[in-house]
């Protein structure tokens, strides 16, 4: 898709999310405006570059780096309902918290892999 189209459709759908999360979540702006475009960017480089969000992005050969790539990705999934469950959040801000860190790992893997690809169709 054309960039020109992709940012348009990334800001609506970024604040889809960022409204859904501060009507249902997290009745605050702030945070569902940063939730919103941390979104927003996500969507844009999934819609500009193409890249696959599930697909086979990230390979480890060595048996350490994966057990340690499992070691963080368990660590990604548990901290959000630690922190929550630390600090005493509501469980609507909890899910708040938990849609925050999905999408933030969501937008690396996407830019990260649009920037690897840009670069190697670099002449």
């Amino acid at each position: 898709m054309s960039s020109g189209r992709s940012l348009p459709l990334a800001v609506v759908f970024g604040l889809l999310v960022g409204g859904l999360v501060y009507r249902f979540f997290l009745p605050d702006w702030y945070p569902a405006l940063g939730i919103a475009a941390i979104y927003a960017g996500a969507a844009y480089f999934y819609l500009a570059f193409d890249v696959s969000l599930l697909g086979a992005q990230i390979e480890f050969t060595d048996r350490s780096d994966k057990a340690g790539y499992a070691v963080g990705l368990f660590g990604l999934s548990v901290s959000p309902l630690a922190l929550g469950e630390s600090v005493g959040l509501r469980d609507s801000a909890v899910v708040g918290v938990i849609v925050w860190l999905l999408g933030v790992i969501a937008f690396l893997l996407l830019a990260t892999t649009a920037a690897h690809e840009e670069g190697s169709e670099a002449p």
